[in-house]
């Protein structure tokens, strides 16, 4: 009796395995790096060739307003794995690896629970501490569907990564003849027109075009493996890029994707749209993984913030839905930046407006494009917005129609007849930020300090109550109001360092206005914390103090601070044109004892390489 219980408890084990096998479709992720919608036939570019692109929307879904919620890659991967805001999980730091709560699971352990093989082909870069690689069944550059269990669905994905911005760089961009003749491609209006430029936009182009035959040969594999009637197929780009002020920036070029979806007959009845549709819906990175699930007949987990946008738990988009963006630390450099849009109206808070919009990382100075901006912005060749983009003092907001104005050129948010759209959409935003519980209010420096024992994603839920008023002292220190400051000097003696900080930095963004803070900026020297004291030190040199702001600055790098905060000093060095002040000897003693490739070793390289003249 018992050996029979035995075998009708393993029969009934795989009539189930085989029940999944039969009931859910298999799914192919096709992804690639760093290109925005525009660079494709299908959505409009008449130089572009990308043939098998072109033949997938037109015979699928192309969604004309899908956005990565992150202009940089292991951001927006935080974001598309656990199906929430990387603000919400403290992630939005890149390559930042803060521990998250264990609430937060990856999509593919549902879909494993449901039978799937899932694999990963094979970049992971998720951006929170944990084994990347173990949640997959394989993850390699051989990881493959044809691997899977006999009769088990599978979801694969195969990250292309031929498009990504170092394929501009001087030791991988291939020579010869370019298809498209760099004095003929059409240059976007955000670009100064620079041969350097013209070059790396031609070049990027026969690069998308062999993106493009390598996603023909995974559909063509898919097909001659018996396999295209059974699996739904999405292609997008994980962020934009991949030519100036595209990656890393939270315009269009740098968060508005390319995503087509390919719903085969069999499984039409998952799709409210009709095959070769252009859908105008918005959809983004944070809606991926609520939209895997629903595919296969889960609902939502509580903690994903996204949409599901087909399957049988789709989730009809509301009339007031906007897409969420930030950009916080991109590699050596510290800002932030927030945004929304509708697919239409696009609005961009700075809440760093101090410092200049470029660069955001020191990485991309591998390409010629953005080399040749730089020197041509040195030698005092531009004018214009490609003049200001360098320098300190950026505006606060922008708004922009990007129906009216595709490459958001045209900042609305200072036309007189915008007020009321502005004023809607800086409310909206910052209700988001409220919503969400926007980690970005708390300086990363002061994370491990703040977060003893937890992470910083519970450390924001406890202040649950006190986001509002911090998201708005926020607001006010970015305004560059001078009506502030007397908020800002009471703050300063706050027992709150997260409103300590805020407050220091309006005095830092107000300049010179800030004068009468001088006294309790002094007292924050020797502030627990070393965001405050960094911040504090820079705000004496703004008012005209700069022996004691520099003194200041200089005995910090002397203390033992983590390396965010370290991290944090030497980017208000650079921001203040004060590197020359730092000593050989620290530099020396990074350099040799810094941990492996570390940000702070970086700019001690870099700091090296402006001494002997080895600098960009």
């Amino acid at each position: 009796m018992v050996f029979m219980a035995i075998r009708i408890f393993i029969f009934s084990l795989l009539c189930t395995a085989s029940a999944i096998a039969t009931d859910k479709p298999n799914i192919l992720w096709i992804t690639s790096e760093d290109n925005d919608y525009g660079w494709l036939g299908c959505y409009g570019n008449k130089q572009a060739k990308t043939p098998r692109l072109d033949k997938l929307a037109a015979g699928g879904l192309l969604f004309k307003h899908a956005y990565s919620n992150a202009p940089v890659c292991a951001v927006a991967r935080s974001t598309i794995l656990n199906g929430a805001y990387a603000p919400t999980m403290g992630t939005q730091h890149m390559r930042s690896r803060h521990a998250i709560p264990k609430k937060y699971k990856p999509y593919v352990s549902y879909l494993k629970s449901q039978g799937y093989y899932c694999t990963n082909r094979s970049k992971t870069d998720y951006n929170f501490a944990g084994n990347d690689k173990a949640i997959w069944d394989a993850c390699s550059g051989k990881a493959h569907y044809k691997n899977r269990p006999k009769g088990a669905p599978f979801f694969s994905i195969f990250n292309l990564t031929v498009s990504h911005e170092s394929s501009l760089f001087k030791k991988k961009k291939k020579g010869g003849k370019t298809r498209l003749d760099p004095a003929k491609v059409t240059l976007r209006p955000y670009l100064p027109d620079l041969p350097g430029i013209r070059s790396d936009v031609a070049h990027y182009h026969d690069i998308i075009t062999n993106l493009d035959t390598q996603i023909g040969k995974i559909l063509d594999n898919l097909a001659a493996d018996g396999l295209a009637e059974d699996t739904i197929i999405f292609y997008y780009g994980d962020h934009g890029g991949i030519t100036p002020r595209g990656k890393r920036y939270l315009k269009d070029t740098g968060t508005h994707i390319p995503m087509l979806v390919h719903v085969p007959k069999k499984w039409q009845h998952l799709s409210p749209f009709k095959p070769g549709s252009g859908i105008d819906e918005t959809v983004a990175f944070v809606d991926l993984a609520p939209t895997l699930l629903s595919l296969i007949g889960m609902d939502k987990p509580e903690q994903m913030q996204g949409r599901a946008f087909l399957g049988l738990k789709r989730e009809e988009p509301g009339k007031e839905d906007v897409v969420f963006l930030y950009a916080d630390r991109f590699d050596e450099i510290y800002g932030m930046r927030r945004g929304i849009t509708d697919g239409r109206w696009k609005y961009i808070r700075r809440f760093t407006p101090h410092l200049p919009a470029a660069p955001y990382s020191y990485y991309q100075f591998g390409q010629k494009g953005w080399n040749s901006w730089l020197d041509a912005w040195k030698g005092g060749k531009l004018t214009g917005r490609y003049k200001t983009t360098w320098e300190p003092n950026q505006p606060v907001e922008e708004l922009f129609d990007t129906h009216a104005d595709p490459w958001e050129v045209k900042n609305l948010a200072t036309v007189a007849t915008h007020v009321e759209r502005l004023q809607n959409m800086r409310s909206r935003l910052k209700q988001t930020m409220i919503e969400v519980n926007d980690t970005g209010i708390i300086p990363e420096p002061m994370f491990s300090d703040l977060t003893v024992g937890k992470t910083i994603t519970n450390y924001a839920a406890s202040r649950k109550n006190d986001i509002p008023a911090l998201v708005d002292l926020a607001f006010k220190a970015s305004a560059r109001n001078p009506k502030n400051l007397p908020q800002f000097i009471s703050l300063l003696k706050s027992e709150d360092p997260v409103q300590r900080y805020w407050a220091t930095l309006g005095c830092v963004i107000l300049g010179k206005k800030s004068s009468t803070a001088e006294n309790a900026l002094n007292q924050l020297l020797d502030d627990k914390h070393s965001a405050i004291r960094v911040q504090a030190a820079s705000a004496l040199i703004t008012v005209g103090k700069q022996e004691a702001g520099t003194s200041a600055l200089l005995k910090e790098l002397s203390r033992d601070n983590n390396e965010y905060s370290q991290l944090n000093l030497i980017n208000t060095f650079k921001q203040l044109n004060l590197t020359s002040k730092i000593l050989d000897e620290w530099v020396d003693e990074v350099l040799k004892k810094g941990k492996g490739k570390s940000y702070v070793k970086r700019l001690a390289q870099q700091v090296r390489d402006e001494r002997s003249g080895k600098d960009k």
